[in-house]
Parts: structure tokens; sequence; C-alpha cells
């Protein structure tokens, strides 16, 4: 088996939001040394499940960066690393003395990746929102709703989570995979900026056009289709069960009113074409709805693909985890963590025959892998250490490190 795609590369990590921490998370997945640094004297509380999600297959090490020493030990650790992703807010990274000069002057060919909301220039360089508000500012909310019915945030209520996070994640990520290729064939490192408003906006990129060439303002159309119908969301038997439905031309409708037992519905005048069967959407989710109660989430998904029609049950955790499908492909993988014990978590979404991307490390405790930085890799001996410990640069040790 041949060595995942980044493993001759080591990134800094000094990212406090979600878009950042996920975003190196997916770089550890394909094989980068990451290693969070995280403030000495900020533990924080416990580890939660988020914290644990985004930081697998990282190592973990503390330093205070506000203290010159602590400031200094990270620029020399910098000089042994490829990469820095920061998400701080403009103004923190240069009082902290860790902008990009600063950076050159350790490696000359470092990259710096700086995620942040509005990005690093602008007249609203220094605002800071959440992922949920990005989704507002990245025009995502202003189409999400029901017909007849104000904006719509995304985000669930349970769990608060926004696509703007991820997608901005998933920006950085790319950014930094671009910006090594480039250091690999120019020879030079270079200061990424990515906004996570600039992310979301592409996203929505054909109502963006669909404005720009027509002024057509979109709808909010909750789970309805601009020319399908039906489509939607449909209840089933059993306690908030439901099955996803597309139908997009005539010949998918007969062969849908045939899984249905309800073959008389193709030759409906109020359903025989796409015209009619939207301006008549209303009625036909009724009578869809109806007859998807009688069926379980799979029973309706089986007897409408068997058609060759589009269906999909609306799956949960629950089912999610138990998914012959999933399972079968490797998706969830087992991790054990000496403080949070054992869990089975969502594994690498990608799969490289000759390089396959699998969990090496559960997330970091607080400075986990302090040794195996701060001797290992900047050979301190001992007594430096303890020193460090003493004045609060690094943090306290908190046991015998997890290595893969």
């Amino acid at each position: 088996m041949e060595r995942l795609p980044l493993y001759s590369y080591r990134i800094l990590d000094l990212t406090i939001g979600w878009a950042g921490a996920y975003a190196t998370r997916l770089l550890a997945d394909m094989g980068a040394e990451v290693i969070k640094v995280e403030d000495a004297n900020n533990r924080g509380p416990m580890r939660s499940a988020m914290f644990n999600h985004v930081n697998r297959n990282k190592y973990g090490c503390t330093l205070d960066l506000a203290q010159p020493r602590g400031r200094e030990l990270f620029l020399r650790l910098a000089a042994l690393s490829d990469v820095v992703v920061e998400d701080y807010r403009p103004q923190v990274a240069e009082e902290l003395g860790l902008c990009y000069d600063a950076l050159r002057s350790a490696r000359a060919d470092i990259i710096l990746v700086s995620l942040s909301s509005h990005g690093r220039t602008g007249p609203e360089r220094d605002v800071v929102v959440d992922g949920s508000d990005i989704e507002v500012l990245g025009g995502l909310t202003a189409i999400s709703g029901y017909v007849g019915g104000g904006p719509q945030r995304t985000q669930t209520r349970v769990a608060g989570t926004s696509y703007g996070e991820p997608i901005a994640g998933l920006a950085a990520a790319g950014a930094v995979a671009l910006a090594l290729w480039h250091r690999r064939r120019a020879g030079e490192g270079q200061h990424v900026d990515v906004a996570g408003w600039e992310s979301m906006v592409g996203l929505i990129g054909e109502y963006v056009l669909g404005y720009s060439m027509n002024s057509r303002l979109p709808q909010p159309m909750g789970n309805r289709h601009p020319s399908m119908a039906p489509h939607g969301c449909y209840p089933c038997a059993g306690d908030d069960q439901w099955v996803t439905i597309a139908v997009e031309d005539d010949e998918q409708f007969a062969a849908f009113c045939r899984a249905m037992g309800r073959p008389e519905l193709a030759a409906n005048p109020r359903f025989a074409d796409v015209v009619s069967r939207y301006r008549n959407q209303g009625d036909l989710d009724g009578i869809v709805a109806v007859r998807t109660r009688g069926l379980t989430p799979q029973a309706a998904t089986e007897a409408l693909r068997a058609e060759g029609v589009a269906a999909a049950p609306v799956l949960g955790a629950p089912a999610l985890f138990d998914d012959p499908h999933l399972r079968a492909r490797g998706f969830w993988e087992s991790v054990s963590h000496p403080e949070a014990g054992t869990w089975d978590v969502d594994g690498v979404p990608w799969h490289l025959n000759r390089s396959p991307a699998h969990i090496r490390l559960p997330a970091p405790r607080f400075g986990e892998h302090d040794d195996y930085v701060l001797p290992g890799l900047l050979g301190l001996s001992e007594d430096e250490v303890r020193e460090l410990a003493a004045a609060g640069i690094v943090g306290e040790r908190p046991g015998p490190a997890v290595h893969p």
C-alpha cells in the first residue's frame, strides 16, 4: 500500500472554530501531520463531541502564544512545517506577531491560510460572525423556506449546525492543496485568504446567475422543485418516518403511479403532463401522502426504485449507523479515546484504492503530544520543558500519548 497523499507535509493548526478545524481534519485524513496548537492557559471545558469529531488524526501540543517565549517556540516549529492554518480575527494574528511576514522569516516558503467570515481585506474585515450568519449573508437563507413564508435558516434546531462552517472548511482544505502544488512547481509559499462568506455564495451560483442575466429573484419553495411534481418529502407509516420522491417527466409519472398502485392517475387530466402536475401539485401531494402513509420508508423506496423512480428514505442517526450499504463500504470506523471511550464515527468520504485513508488517531487530549513536539521536534531538554510548564508557557502533561 502506498503512503497517503499528504504524508510528507506538516501543518500547524491554530484554529478555534469548526470551519478551520474541519479543514485541517480533512488534510490529516489524507496523511498530513497536523499539530493542533492550543493555548496552554485556556483549556476550557472538557472535550466536546464536536471537538472529537473535527480533530481526529491530529497531534496536540500547548503553547502560550501571548508570551514572547511561546511565540519564539512557535516560529521555530513553523520553520519545521509546511503550512499554518489560523482562524483568528485579523488584528489578533497581527497582535501576536504571527502574521505572514513573521512566518516567512521562519521559513521563506511557508504557506499561511487565514480563514475568517469576511476575509482579510475590505471594509468589514474585522467583523466576526458564526457559520449560521454566513448562510444569511451568503444568500442561502433568502432562498430557504416554504411557499408563502419568510426566509428560514437551514441549521437544525437540535444540533445548531449549519452549512457555513463546513463549506468554508472545504474551501480552506482545497486551498492548502493548491498552495502546496504551487509551491512544488514554483518553489514559493504564499498567504491564502479564505472568506466563509464568499465560499457560501458559490453554493447558490445558479440563482446569482439568474439574477445577473434576467433580474429574476428566486422564491422559497420548501421541498418543491421549479419544474418537477410530485417532488418532496412524504409521510410514511411509523413515528416521524418519511420518504423523498422526485418525478421528472411523464414516463416517470406513469411508473410512479404503477408503483403506488394508482395507475389511473397517469390519465387524469389534472396530472397528465408536467405542466398540469405542477399547477395541481397541492392536490397531487395530498394523494401521494395518503398512499405513502401506508408504507414504511424502505417499502416505498423499494417499490419506486423498482419502477425507475428516484426515491430515498429520510435517514436519521440510528438508521445511518445501521445502514447496510454504508457498513459494507467500511464508512463507519471505530475510534478509541483514552478518556471518552470507544465509539463509531464517520470515516473518510473518499476512497483511494492505492492509498486508502483511515482514522489513525482519536482527537488529542490537551497537550497530549507536547513531548513529541517540544523535546522531539524542537530538541528541548526535560529541564527546559519543566521551566516552560512552571511559567505557564506549556500545559501540564496528560500522560502517555497515543501514536499511530
